[in-house]
């Protein structure tokens, strides 16, 4: 069965990838580029449906991979985010018999002297367990705590974890070797990192430990809550937890209906996760809406008086000391509008490649400030297609270069912004994430610097330094200027001579595929076959070398 689900998977991506080399790869140099771009559409469709299909059949970490990919609103058609956003709800349901022998084995005693009552129907159905309604068997420590869900992993869930693993790594593997994915992003690497945070989340005793840390870090805050854990029913396997169960974050008639602002709540959410950045250092890394509720206030006259609420640590992460030095020094950058503070933040978060033209890319950051910044969600989606046109002409050799990569400590982080901005919105077609971020950037402004003083001296202190360089780069510049050796970096020139010299190798080779066809022709039809086929052969793979070769 598991050698099955192995070969399944390797098979799904493989159809996958030779349908892109085809479509993507083969027509577009055959000259068919708009019948390429024409079924587009369609064909990504397809193939995300069909995705969604078999991670719902199978489970497991196909199901997880899926929740990932429909989060990449960044990176990813818009067709395969759509199609798989549905994903987290509906994981089929184990049968009952199964979990209750797991929870009896786990405590060696039969389940009614664990629980007094347990909903056999699960609550919720996820990828690695399930989540059953039950009441305790009351005694000592447990007697205000008699409510609770109990997490119950799927039975041999790590076996299945290590093969779909498996898998995929040999995907990644295949994804490796083309070269504009592995210059933008070490797959292997981000496979390792996405497999120990998926090992980590199937301890529940980890999860359990996670859940504490996070309500200690939110203590002083009574309107975000975390459910308490029972340790003494709690394994590896089996987690229970104090029932705080409340209306899911994208339910947005009941939300409405119990009398809360829902742009209240994303503006909520958007900030405990600023504070879990960059007070706590520690993230809760999977806030999708079935992770997330909302508590109606126990008095409805003070509809202000609703509770925000987490479930499900397995799934966390901590920020490293330069990720938190680079996160900081971007969110300063936006709340400041400073393009070169932007680019000194890529650099400290090693997102950029090798070679990136960094005066470039501040200017285009500075430009995407100047028409964009202050603007909601909705009123960038209602922009004029001409002037998104007007700045893909302006920096059309930054956008082919591309000069970014993905690195693998970020994997979780990118992961739980991407889900958190699709939430926010969701709640609120009018969030602002500038308006959001803008104070948040004053604090940490004043924590960096102390007081206005300070930041005015460090101000005139930084152009001080500049002004005291600026003879010896101006002697340094006529120097060079002088003997000939000032280079002048133009992308477009030099990506118009790599295109030339390109054409020119295609121009060759296709010289000597035509000799070789016409050769194979005349040997043809001196019926010298042996020759015919050679001949043929190597013509075959020319055209296949003209075809391929970007």
């Amino acid at each position: 069965m598991l050698r099955r689900r192995y070969f399944r998977i390797l098979l799904f991506f493989a159809l996958t990838i030779l349908n892109f080399i085809w479509w993507d790869i083969v027509l577009p140099h055959l000259g068919l580029r708009k019948l390429a771009r024409a079924t587009r559409s369609g064909r990504i469709t397809r193939i995300a449906r069909r995705f969604r299909t078999l991670a719902v059949q199978m489970g497991g970490v196909m199901i997880k991979v899926g929740q990932f990919l429909s989060a990449r609103l960044d990176v990813l058609p818009r067709e395969i985010t759509l199609e798989l956003a549905g994903l987290q709800d509906e994981v089929k349901a184990e049968p009952f018999e199964p979990i209750q022998a797991m929870i009896e084995a786990e405590f060696g005693k039969p389940l009614d002297q664990i629980f007094s009552e347990i909903d056999t129907t699960p609550f919720a159905s996820a990828s690695i367990g399930q989540v059953h309604i039950a009441r305790l068997c009351i005694t000592g420590n447990d007697r205000n705590q008699a409510d609770v869900v109990v997490k119950v992993q799927r039975p041999r869930i790590e076996d299945i974890i290590n093969v779909d693993l498996s898998a995929i790594r040999i995907v990644g593997g295949w994804l490796q070797k083309y070269k504009p994915i592995r210059k933008h992003a070490n797959v292997p690497k981000l496979l390792d990192e996405f497999s120990q945070s998926l090992y980590e989340e199937i301890d529940y005793i980890n999860e359990g430990k996670n859940a504490e840390v996070f309500a200690e870090n939110f203590r002083d805050l009574p309107n975000v809550r975390v459910p308490k854990v029972i340790w003494s029913r709690t394994t590896k396997r089996v987690l229970t937890l104090e029932n705080v169960m409340g209306i899911k974050i994208t339910d947005y008639d009941a939300i409405e209906e119990a009398g809360i602002d829902r742009s209240a709540v994303a503006k909520r959410l958007f900030n405990t996760y600023l504070k879990q950045i960059f007070e706590d250092r520690f993230f809760h890394a999977d806030p999708h809406p079935g992770n997330l509720f909302v508590q109606t206030p126990a008095e409805r006259d003070d509809p202000e008086n609703w509770v925000l609420t987490f479930v499900d640590f397995g799934m966390t992460d901590s920020l490293r000391e330069t990720t938190y030095e680079g996160l900081r020094e971007a969110v300063l950058a936006v709340g400041t509008q400073d393009a070169q503070r932007l680019i000194k933040s890529y650099q400290i978060l090693d997102v950029l490649l090798p070679g990136a033209d960094l005066d470039l890319l501040e200017r285009a950051s500075q430009r995407v400030f100047d028409r964009f910044w202050g603007k909601s969600t909705t009123q960038l989606k209602q922009m004029h297609a001409q002037e998104a046109r007007e700045f893909m002409r302006e920096f059309e050799d930054l956008l082919y270069e591309m000069p970014f990569q993905a690195p693998d400590n970020l994997i979780l982080l990118g992961r739980c912004v991407s889900i958190l901005s699709g939430i926010c919105t969701g709640l609120d077609p009018e969030f602002n994430i500038f308006e959001n971020l803008t104070p948040y950037a004053g604090k940490l402004i004043e924590k960096e610097n102390g007081d206005r003083w300070t930041m005015i001296w460090n101000e005139v202190v930084r152009i001080g330094q500049i002004i005291i360089k600026l003879p010896a780069r101006t002697d340094n510049l006529m120097t060079r200027l002088e003997r000939g050796r000032l280079e002048v970096r133009v992308p477009a020139l030099s990506r118009e001579i790599d295109r030339l010299k390109q054409s020119q190798g295609k121009t060759t080779t296709a010289v000597i595929f035509a000799a070789f066809l016409l050769s194979g022709v005349q040997f043809y039809l001196a019926d010298e076959s042996v020759f015919a086929s050679i001949s043929g052969v190597v013509a075959f793979i020319l055209l296949l070398w003209i075809m391929l070769r970007r």
